[in-house]
């Protein structure tokens, strides 16, 4: 789908800057769905005798923390003290997914052991860096009365912002939801979606980030136009009274809805190696930078820098603020280079 351009939302790099440098040691809370990726790295050089799929090589395997825990894993590098709240089984995959938790420093007393449950397992298998295959092990019905418990883990401690992160494993159930955010509101904490685009309760959230496909299953209609987009997107502002609303675009960069209107964020990526993980940097970072006290324009164009840094990287990956203010300035760099060659040439038509 082609995009038009509303409104650009700009700041300049010493204001984004600014607020980048504040990140450290704000306190998160990170709430839904854990999984851990499990990656399987190999070459492929044939295809198989026995059936039309090729052959893998095994070289190296690798574990890292999926869905909800992987926000955490963003927010850590970027500074941040974080908790994380949320259900494994207790089985091998859990204890690994802890002990990854453990290694990030991220506080994992709000995780609870569920009996007969397992742990959520994306495994997946690359060739050459390139996705060949992938293999889900899960559980996805609702927690049930677990959720309450997190619920309650959550309210006793006190925060600067709450990420939920639905990945539709079951985990964020409207009986919880609902808890959140009237904790957070009692509190006065701002609460980050990202939804799966299920019919998930969250009224009343501070900023909801979906991408074009979410977007459109939420607001129950087709986005083939910057126009379908708009209408979409006030639908679902009005259906679920949320603040903000931050649609991610793929190569189209990102939308920002709220009552300022619309804004329009370009592509910050240099090169795409793998998109896994993006959308949770890009929750990461936007609740992070409005925890900081940047406004929504400012924390979406650092979260699309932060996305532009991740997808460079194979696998799931974080970005941290070294990386993101490096890509800062390579992207002003780059933005730059046309209108200094314009302004270079409108000198020299004027002498």
């Amino acid at each position: 789908m082609r995009l038009g351009r509303p409104r650009p939302a700009t700041a300049s790099a010493a204001v984004l800057r600014r607020w980048i440098e504040q990140f450290e040691d704000r306190r998160v809370a990170v709430i839904g769905d854990l999984i851990l990726d499990h990656f399987l790295w190999g070459d492929a050089t044939r295809i198989s005798p026995e059936a039309p799929v090729p052959v893998i090589l095994l070289e190296r395997e690798s574990y890292r923390l999926g869905g909800a825990a992987n926000v955490a894993a963003n927010l850590r590098a970027l500074g941040a003290q974080v908790s994380v709240f949320g259900v494994i089984g207790r089985d091998e995959a859990g204890r690994r997914l802890r002990a990854l938790l453990a290694e990030a420093g991220i506080d994992d007393r709000g995780v609870l052991e569920l009996a007969g449950r397992p742990t959520t397992i994306k495994q997946r298998v690359l060739a050459q860096n390139k996705h060949v295959l992938r293999i889900d092990r899960e559980h996805s019905g609702p927690i049930g009365a677990a959720a309450g418990r997190l619920a309650r883990r959550l309210a006793q401690a006190s925060f600067d912002v709450v990420v939920a992160s639905d990945y539709g494993k079951g985990c964020l159930t409207a009986p919880l939801m609902r808890r959140l955010l009237e904790t957070a509101r009692r509190r006065g904490w701002p609460v980050c979606v990202d939804p799966k685009g299920n019919e998930l309760h969250c009224r009343g959230a501070t900023l909801l980030k979906p991408n074009l496909r979410e977007l459109a299953h939420l607001a129950g209609r087709a986005i083939a136009s910057e126009k379908d987009l708009a209408a979409a997107a006030e639908r679902v502002r009005r259906r679920y009274r949320c603040r903000h609303l931050l649609v991610t675009c793929g190569p189209a960069g990102m939308r920002l809805f709220d009552d300022d209107g619309a804004a329009a964020i370009r592509s910050a990526t240099l090169e795409v190696a793998d998109v896994t993980g993006a959308g949770d940097t890009v929750a990461a970072s936007v609740a992070l930078a409005l925890a900081a006290g940047a406004p929504a324009r400012h924390a979406a164009l650092i979260a699309n820098l932060a996305a532009g840094v991740v997808v460079t990287k194979p696998g799931t990956a974080v970005a941290s603020r070294d990386e993101i203010l490096a890509h800062l300035q390579a992207d002003r760099a780059a933005a730059a280079t046309p209108q200094a060659q314009r302004d270079t040439r409108a000198g020299r038509q004027r002498r």
